[in-house]
């Protein structure tokens, strides 16, 4: 009667009717949901912080490229329920406002504890995480799904 037994969730299957999900509090969270875009949105907004000084053209594609990698992670394909909109969205934005706080305070440090070459960093870290998630994001698509 019970079958799949997987992260505290089991498929109950009777017969004649469809599959169902039951848990503790009746609700199936993916707590790993879009970690690896989080991991983007944090050197972004490093990078962001780094160079939001002097507010200019490439500072604002770089703010609405943020804000888009802020929110439009969670409308992304995922295998259980999704978490409840706000929270997430509160939640990456904590993230992002500590990671814009460290991008200030690294501006600060290069030059004088950090070598100048070092402000290619944040960027070189987000194209890193950028390749990732896409690989990942890809291979959660075309993944081979069995039928059941």
């Amino acid at each position: 009667m019970f079958e799949n037994w997987n992260r505290g969730v089991m498929d109950t299957y009777m017969l004649g009717a469809a599959p169902m999900q039951a848990s503790q509090n009746n609700q199936v969270v993916d707590r790993g949901f879009a970690v690896d875009t989080t991991f983007v949105l944090f050197f972004l907004a490093v990078d962001f912080g780094q160079s939001a000084i002097g507010f200019g053209l490439d500072s604002l594609l770089s703010l609405v490229t943020l804000l888009l990698l802020l929110v439009l992670p969670y409308f992304l394909p995922a295998v259980n329920e999704k978490p409840e909109f706000g929270a997430w969205v509160a939640g990456r934005g904590v993230i992002a406002a500590f990671a814009i706080a460290l991008g200030a305070m690294y501006h600060g440090a290069l030059g004088s504890a950090l070598p100048e070459a070092f402000r290619f960093l944040p960027m070189t870290f987000v194209i890193l995480t950028a390749m990732l998630s896409c690989y990942l994001q890809f291979c959660a698509i075309i993944r081979f799904r069995l039928a059941r």
